[in-house]
């Protein structure tokens, strides 16, 4: 099987089994967004992780593999994404991404927020004018480094 078929089954799977997101993140202990993004492809599940997802979604043992390949992350179909709710998320970083940017250089120094070193989580939260999503995105921050040796001496010889 591959990457896409797995992805494919998974979703068909759980939604003939009546199962949340949540029961499958319970499952393998780990965090809900996490385990929503490694069952997309974006992230690796390890083998013992993905039997058991495999176990509980009925699948045939050939989706382990795939379920714990190293993917191709961040990969959308489009440059611009089409889907509504993946679109304001990029519309978000659009308008508020350079602020976040000086705001972070500001209190932070001249370095980013790691995506490798990372947490995510999604709440919902009451609000008289309508509930209100909350998106939590924690990352590490990685200070650009440069070398200290000199020009000269670059590359650096092994």
């Amino acid at each position: 099987m591959t990457r896409d078929e797995v992805t494919q089954a998974v979703v068909a799977a759980r939604l003939e089994r009546g199962l949340t997101w949540q029961d499958l993140a319970d499952a393998i202990g780990k965090p809900l967004v996490w385990t929503v993004a490694a069952l997309l492809g974006q992230h690796p599940l390890d083998a013992g992780d993905a039997a058991t997802v495999v176990g509980r979604l009925g699948l045939p043992e050939q989706a382990v593999p795939p379920l714990t390949a190293v993917p191709m992350r961040g990969a959308l179909p489009t440059a611009v994404p089409t889907d509504p709710t993946i679109y304001r998320l990029y519309e978000v970083l659009q308008v508020y991404g350079p602020a976040l940017k000086e705001v972070i250089h500001e209190q932070f120094g001249d370095g980013i927020m790691s995506a490798i070193n990372f947490g995510i989580s999604v709440a919902r939260r009451d609000h008289p004018a309508g509930d209100r999503i909350v998106i939590t995105l924690d990352g590490k921050f990685l200070a650009y480094e440069w070398p200290s040796y000199p020009p000269s001496s670059y590359p650096p010889s092994s």
